[in-house]
């Protein structure tokens, strides 16, 4: 595995490399040691899968408030989908800034986003399978995001918007968020 850091503290885009024969390939997607020896300190509790059926669906923004803040590791098992790390600390010199990079099950490639960031990602390809390699349980309690289209973030999707859920479009606009 290589460990690319992006302009966004603590967020890494991971390569994976995978080992190719004739029968075809082996890839190691997760392991402890390696985040260790990259300086990341990510033990997995959960690992959760999902499917988007309809392209240009958008899942997210999501991640969960204090004492359940995540880390997660989310790579594409299937399909193709734009993943979007963005800085919600509002004490960081990086708040508001996201980054967004296209994970496919071909180009083996995930992207690790550390607790005090939301996670969302559009579907490029219908019926696109994603996985994410969790270092809390979920907790609804805790479970919070943004609004994938908040003006604030003016996060750039690769596609018009064509679903997301309706707990998702009824997230605080951020100006709302911070005057509470």
């Amino acid at each position: 595995m290589k460990f690319e850091k992006t302009k966004l503290l603590g967020v890494y885009i991971v390569h994976f490399e995978p080992k190719k024969d004739k029968r075809g390939y082996f890839v190691r997607t997760f392991c402890q040691q390696e985040f260790a020896n990259a300086g990341i300190a990510f033990h997995v509790v959960q690992i959760n899968r999902s499917l988007t059926k309809r392209q240009g669906a958008i899942r997210g923004m999501h991640f969960q408030r204090q004492p359940h803040q995540e880390d997660k590791l989310v790579q594409c098992i299937k399909g193709a989908m734009y993943d979007v790390a963005l800085d919600v600390r509002t004490n960081s010199k990086t708040f508001g800034q996201w980054i967004g990079i296209q994970l496919t099950s071909d180009n083996n490639t995930a992207l690790f986003i550390p607790q005090g960031y939301a996670h969302g990602f559009q579907v490029i390809e219908s019926d696109t399978e994603a996985e994410y390699f969790m270092s809390q349980y979920y907790s609804p309690q805790h479970a919070t995001g943004v609004r994938c289209t908040d003006p604030f973030f003016q996060i750039t999707w690769p596609l018009p918007i064509q679903f997301s859920s309706a707990k998702d479009q009824e997230w605080p606009l951020v100006e709302i968020n911070q005057k509470a």
